[in-house]
């Protein structure tokens, strides 16, 4: 199969396009300044060209905070630009693998929240990806997977693991992070991995939930980064969201469940602190390289 990957330059992109290639798939990669998904007609030129047989977007505006002022910046990106894509592939047959978020939950529960929950957006960048949701379900939902992640992590680019894994390897100081916020903290080269084989495996379509298996707190993150950073793990205060004021409210708890892969007969993704232990020297080196 050949794939057509958008956001190719970002933490999942580049996480996507190196599975590719360990797997010797055919693919061609866009960045935003390769191909502007918000431009149906430009992206209607590219499909034509392309004939790819699997479309993976992993483009997004992923700048929380910065999406509550820049509402229509968002939505062009999260909204608009998936439903011009989900057009573009309609036309062209193929299968839309589209990533999705935790945020278009309400994020006020303690059960994980299912492929079927109903959602409930509580910010301006959670709601743009619940527009992209609609528009994949309004225009193309016979071949389309939508899979949900969170709180992505890897050597790539920036995330939260890579800068508390510098601040443990670098400083002295207290580290203050909040522990009233509940997720699962995901791999990125792991969802790559799984996002291959959901579209390898011919399973359903419809919604699907690729995170890490387990839960713990940013604090609990952070802590077991810096134990496997060799670091003091005493460094690693807990302290409340109310600390840490931010534009775009945050979920409390945004644990997402793993039905779907159960009953299409794939094994869900791997325990979070394995998954951790086994990208953290690839994260070590990334932060020593930039050094």
């Amino acid at each position: 199969m050949s794939w057509l990957v958008t956001g190719a330059r970002g933490q999942l992109g580049n996480a996507i396009t190196r599975e590719l290639d360990l797997r010797a798939i055919e693919y061609v990669a866009f960045g935003s300044d390769d191909l502007d998904v918000t431009n149906a007609e430009k992206a209607n030129e590219i499909f034509e060209k392309i004939k790819p047989e699997v479309v993976l977007n992993a483009a997004s505006w992923t700048d929380v905070d910065g999406a509550e002022s820049n509402r229509d910046a968002a939505f062009a990106v999260n909204g608009d630009a998936v439903a011009n894509l989900a057009l573009a592939t309609a036309q062209a047959g193929a299968i839309l693998v589209h990533v999705s978020t935790d945020y278009v939950f309400s994020g006020q529960s303690d059960q994980p929240w299912e492929e079927d929950s109903p959602i409930d957006p509580q910010s301006v960048y959670g709601h743009s990806k619940a527009a992209g949701e609609f528009a994949i379900g309004k225009f193309y939902p016979e071949r389309s997977y939508i899979v949900r992640t969170a709180w992505l992590y890897s050597e790539f680019g920036k995330n939260f693991a890579k800068t508390m894994c510098n601040l443990a390897i670098s400083s002295e100081k207290e580290v203050k992070v909040v522990n009233d916020q509940i997720g699962q903290p995901t791999n990125a080269k792991e969802l790559a991995a799984q996002l291959i084989k959901l579209v390898d495996s011919g399973a359903r379509f419809g919604i699907y939930h690729g995170t890490n298996s387990g839960q713990a707190s940013w604090f609990e993150f952070a802590q077991e980064i810096f134990k496997l950073s060799g670091a003091d793990v005493g460094r690693v205060t807990p302290v409340s969201s109310g600390e840490f004021p931010r534009p775009a409210k945050r979920p409390n708890y945004s644990v997402l469940g793993h039905d779907s892969w159960a009953s299409s007969g794939i094994s869900p993704m791997s325990d979070w602190k394995s998954a951790l232990q086994k990208s953290m020297p690839a994260i070590l080196d990334s932060i020593k390289m930039q050094g």
